[in-house]
């Protein structure tokens, strides 16, 4: 059985013929597909269980959610806990810098411009360090450790079997789209990542080792983490022409501001610190973050309560219209300081913000809408027009949510506006834009 991998997003495409070289799925390939998978989903339980005992160290709560355990804690712990960790990444920085050069073995560069070549030790390093500084409020997504650790697991695996170079390719964005499958219980959005996102295709032969690595980590994971809902709540069915009105007014809005947020990662992205300010960046900006943090808790941490919170209704407009571009400018400036990190629960938050803000606006005019379906709205269209994946991006939500149906065709018309937005402006995604130039 063969397939062709497409050259992927046009951002991304070069003149290398060996792009479009069919995959062999042979049963070799398959068994390290399985092993792969099992290495991901482990991986990525052992990862969020660093994630949940380095934020327990360093805020010193147990129980309640992560905003209120910074709330509560002395304002002296919050900026030293900040430059802990900024102190952190200036030092690891320096190291990936001088071992692996400055992209620090990202799995969108190793599949696209290296055959799926990762060098194990630097990327497994970056992806604990990008755990432990989330943990201690990086405002950056913790999947990006977990998709770095599945595409080593597969390229550890390439190099002991000798697959050739698009088998190599193949199994490293599986294992990738595997990593983050598990660590966010999406197994089918975790393939259309894959698919979509990593490989750029949604090619059906290759859909199925997608698919199978996706099931397998997250199966595997349930080992370590609990088999839970991570937006545990149900949106009430609505009259459609509100809902449909909204849609169409804030999609091409939604795609405008994933613009700016992918141009703004390719900006932070690109800063390339030399000497002692290789150092000093990371403190500046991080004690900085936590002196903010001290008035609005919500900037530390990837966004995953940012998003609960919106979802949920519980922030009113003006703390809507300050979160927004604090949150914005939280993550742009971490990238710019050197710190390890994703960019899917950052994303989310963001869309979730932009998108409670303009159902409030909307609200002036039109009855309200019930809480959180302008946010879900927003934040699929958002994450759909940043990572140029519209069909991913709706099945991650649908997993991560368990409960988008009454909404289905509004947020279809919000996805496809925004999409199309972005796609007209911006090439890039904001994983595309983090490739080496």
């Amino acid at each position: 059985m063969t397939a062709a991998i497409a050259r992927g997003p046009p951002s991304v495409r070069a003149p290398r013929p060996e792009l479009d070289a069919p995959v062999r799925l042979t049963p070799r390939f398959w068994l390290l597909l399985i092993a792969t998978g099992i290495a991901a989903g482990l991986a990525a339980g052992a990862l969020m269980v660093l994630l949940h005992t380095v934020q327990h160290v360093a805020w010193n709560y147990q129980q309640s959610g992560f905003f209120d355990a910074v709330a509560r804690a002395p304002a002296a712990r919050v900026v030293l806990v900040l430059l802990a960790a900024g102190m952190l990444t200036g030092l690891m920085r320096r190291f990936l810098r001088l071992h692996v050069g400055g992209h620090g073995g990202e799995v969108t560069a190793a599949v696209w411009l290296a055959d799926g070549r990762l060098d194990p030790a630097p990327t497994l390093v970056r992806a604990v360090l990008s755990i432990v500084g989330v943990g201690m409020g990086v405002a950056l997504g913790r999947e990006g450790a977990p998709k770095q650790v599945g595409g080593v697991a597969a390229n550890l695996l390439a190099d002991w079997s000798g697959l050739d170079a698009p088998q190599r390719r193949l199994l490293v964005a599986c294992g990738a789209g595997a990593g983050m499958a598990a660590v966010y219980d999406v197994p089918f959005g975790g393939a259309l990542y894959t698919a979509e996102v990593l490989l750029g295709t949604l090619n059906l032969a290759l859909m199925l080792p997608a698919l199978a690595a996706s099931g397998i980590a997250t199966a595997t994971s349930w080992l370590l983490l609990p088999h839970v809902v991570t937006y545990d709540f149900g949106f009430p069915t609505l009259p459609s022409e509100r809902l449909l009105a909204f849609a169409l007014l804030a999609g091409p809005l939604v795609g405008l501001a994933a613009v700016a947020h992918v141009r703004a990662i390719a900006w932070a992205d690109g800063k390339r610190f030399r000497g002692w300010k290789e150092l000093a960046a990371p403190l500046l900006v991080l004690g900085a973050l936590g002196v903010v943090a001290l008035r609005f808790p919500q900037v530390l941490g990837n966004g995953k309560d940012v998003v609960t919170q919106t979802l949920t209704g519980s922030l009113p407009l003006a703390a809507l219209a300050a979160l927004l571009p604090l949150r914005l400018l939280a993550t742009t400036a971490c990238l710019a300081a050197g710190a390890p990190g994703g960019l899917f629960t950052p994303t989310l938050a963001l869309g979730a913000l932009l998108g409670a803000l303009l159902g409030g606006v909307f609200e002036i005019i039109q009855p309200p809408l019930p809480v959180g379906v302008s946010g879900l709205i927003g934040t699929t269209a958002f994450l759909a027009a940043a990572t140029h994946g519209p069909l991913s991006a709706l099945a991650l939500m649908l997993e991560l949510t368990r409960r988008i149906d009454p909404q289905a065709v509004p947020l279809l018309l919000a996805v496809a506006a925004a999409t199309l937005t972005a796609r007209a402006l911006e090439p890039r995604s904001i994983y595309t834009a983090r490739l080496p130039h």
